[in-house]
């Protein structure tokens, strides 16, 4: 039984069929955990809904940003961008199961398994989080999201404030706060408040910001965190990290990251196998 990460398909569909086949993936066997953003800019959202949905308890997927977009739409409480390629989801005849099983879907998972130990997010999480704090907080949004006031979390889910994490925070700026760490970082300061406007590299950190995984006393800096979201830092395998977004959408790669059992010299055992997806797209977010 083989456990592969794969990084953000977009809407990607037959990328995502090449690289399961690439891969050798069998769903009586093994398990595929998908690092959020399964929709949007990409030719075939629908399909990659449809085909992932259909794999059932062989994958396990993450809401990113593109991901609540969808649900957000869906609810009429967010505006389309001219960028979205979501209307196929949206007027398909299986839309409402579609869409009710996307909100099923968590925004943090942990796997430890055969001395295997991933911390999963789509972005980011901020230096104040430990691994069970950061799955505790994921959970209080899936309960909301899951619940009968989805619409209403939903409608208030967008915004940049409060920019950073606060024990005492409540009710709707406490869950966008989750979210927007969870879905959306890329760099924060070393007391956790976020910046949400530079999507480049590295190289591009803002006066005073640095790359979430790299602020001072991150409490996960012991685990190893596998995330997607950022297209334009691309792979990054380190020991505390393993970075999946390689820009598929963008005429990149589809990545998948096969984990194997155990540690080698206190490092996660993986291979990185990978399939060409072209794609007439300009970088974004």
């Amino acid at each position: 039984m083989a456990h592969y990460l794969i990084g953000d398909i977009q809407g990607c569909d037959q990328a995502l069929g090449r690289l399961l086949a690439h891969i050798g993936f069998s769903a009586s066997r093994d398990t595929a955990y998908l690092l959020g953003d399964l929709v949007n800019r990409g030719p075939d959202s629908l399909a990659v809904l449809r085909r992932v949905q259909a794999l059932d308890g062989a994958a396990r997927c993450l809401l990113g940003n593109h991901d609540l977009h969808l649900l957000a739409l869906a609810q009429g409480v967010r505006q389309p961008h001219r960028s979205d390629t979501l209307d196929a989801v949206l007027a398909a005849p299986d839309r409402s199961a579609l869409l009710h099983w996307l909100r099923q879907q968590p925004l943090a998972m942990h796997l430890a398994h055969e001395g295997m130990s991933v911390l999963m997010v789509h972005a980011g999480v901020l230096p104040q989080w430990d691994c069970a704090q950061t799955l505790a907080l994921a959970d209080e949004v899936q309960a909301v999201l899951q619940g009968p006031q989805h619409g209403e979390f939903l409608a208030q889910m967008y915004g940049n404030t409060p920019a950073q994490w606060d024990e005492g925070l409540q009710g709707p700026d406490r869950w966008r706060v989750i979210v927007n760490a969870l879905t959306r970082l890329r760099f924060c300061d070393a007391q956790g408040r976020m910046e949400f406007e530079t999507k480049e590299g590295l190289g591009a950190a803002p006066a005073g910001f640095t790359p979430w995984f790299d602020a001072p006393g991150r409490r996960t800096a012991q685990d190893t965190v596998a995330f997607g979201h950022w297209s334009t830092l691309g792979w990054l395998g380190r020991a505390d990290v393993l970075s999946l977004d390689s820009g598929c959408v963008w005429g990149g790669c589809l990545s998948a990251l096969r984990l194997e059992p155990g540690t080698q010299s206190g490092v996660l055992r993986h291979t990185l196998l990978q399939v060409d997806c072209p794609q007439a797209q300009q970088p974004g977010g």
